[in-house]
């Protein structure tokens, strides 16, 4: 195998091609990244056997074949060549040799014939998306997934292709994060997957530089076709291919969770009520981690206070004439659901100090936060 190729891109395609990679691995195969050339391009692939990713990168290719070479060290040393030219060829012994400038390295690797091959699908349901509008449902739902290694169910991002829709959910039994999408879901292709938290990350840092994102799914894995712009600084080829493994079970029934009726609604500004939780909750403890939010007459008030810091107060105008009403909550739990919501109108929902505040926006978003005792 030989190749000449761009520094950049292909310090680039390492980058995207990292993170999947275990700092320890049992098997040092898996800590290599399986590199091959063939004519226009090489391709990048590393695997954890749960999550594989590849992407593909434009490539001078005088001569194909493949190898692989543990990834950690050669992104660090790609990164830190020279000049922009790089040149790799390979030994029949699994070396890789680098040549860029005066600078020259030999590589040991491993032969690319004990990689484990990323899955082929069969029997797949398949759906065509738009990268912006899926990263922004993921976002606003994600930082409800749980964390909890017992509550492995909850570890990850709930989609549900059904009723003309993609419905995207995450709880950890505290919140409920829910956003929709309409969508054309044919008897043949209706069907959900429980997307793992790891996977969830991934797809948040690679979509958005390219217009469409394809997904596909069968009830063992999910796999993502990543399209990327020629304008972006990637230098990649055409895509990134992403593919997980799903977390095996049935999601709880989360429309249980959500209350069919609260008896106040108010408009809130999303950034100012942001600010004042943030504020509020700066003398908060470990100990007295939470908030009161205490709405009155055409005013919101939220307050915090803990036996070693004191007492913190912030007030912000909202239009409401009920009665007065006062809830404590965990200010983090309000907090990001605001921060991951782009929508500046906003709307806070409640009935009494013992039910769940909601967070609802205008176009298929819900948040729902269980209060905490007043004391």
């Amino acid at each position: 195998m030989k190749f000449k190729i761009n520094q950049d891109h292909f310090s680039n395609g390492l980058q995207q091609v990292l993170n999947v990679v275990a700092s320890r691995s049992t098997m040092p195969i898996l800590s290599n990244v399986l590199i091959e050339a063939e004519e226009g391009h090489i391709s990048l692939t590393t695997t954890n056997l749960d999550l594989g990713i590849r992407c593909r990168i434009k490539a001078d290719v005088s001569d194909t074949g493949s190898i692989t070479l543990p990834v950690r060290k050669l992104a660090t040393i790609v990164k830190e060549l020279p000049v922009n030219e790089v040149f790799l060829e390979t030994s029949d012994k699994n070396q890789a040799k680098i040549t860029s400038g005066g600078s020259l390295f030999k590589i040991m690797g491993i032969g690319s014939e004990e990689f484990p091959p990323l899955p082929t699908f069969e029997n797949r349901k398949v759906f065509e998306l738009s990268q912006d509008e899926i990263v922004n449902m993921l976002k606003s739902v994600s930082y409800a997934q749980s964390t909890d290694e017992n509550r492995y169910i909850l570890n990850g991002v709930y989609f549900n292709f059904a009723d003309e829709k993609l419905t995207l959910v995450a709880t950890d039994g505290r919140r409920l994060g829910l956003t929709g999408l309409e969508l054309e879901v044919s008897e043949e292709n209706a069907g959900s997957l429980i997307l793992p938290a790891k996977t969830v990350a991934e797809l948040e840092r690679l979509m958005g530089k390219g217009e469409k994102v394809n997904i596909a799914f069968n009830d063992r894995q999910a796999a993502f076709e990543i399209g990327l712009d020629e304008s972006s600084d990637s230098g990649l080829v055409d895509h990134l291919y992403l593919v997980s493994k799903i977390v095996e079970g049935n999601y709880p029934n989360y429309r249980q969770v959500i209350p069919k009726e609260t008896e106040h609604r108010v408009k809130i500004e999303r950034e100012l009520m942001l600010e004042c939780v943030h504020r509020a909750a700066l003398v908060t403890s470990d100990k007295s981690n939470s908030v009161k939010i205490k709405i009155s007459k055409n005013l919101l008030e939220i307050s915090g206070q803990s036996t070693e810091y004191g007492e913190s107060h912030e007030s912000m105008a909202i239009a409401y004439d009920g009665p007065e009403v006062q809830v404590a909550f965990n200010p983090q739990f309000l907090m990001e659901p605001l921060k991951a919501l782009t929508k500046d109108e906003v709307f806070f929902e409640f009935k009494d100090e013992l039910s769940p505040g909601l967070f609802k926006t205008l176009d298929n978003f819900i948040c729902v936060i269980m209060p905490l005792r007043l004391n």
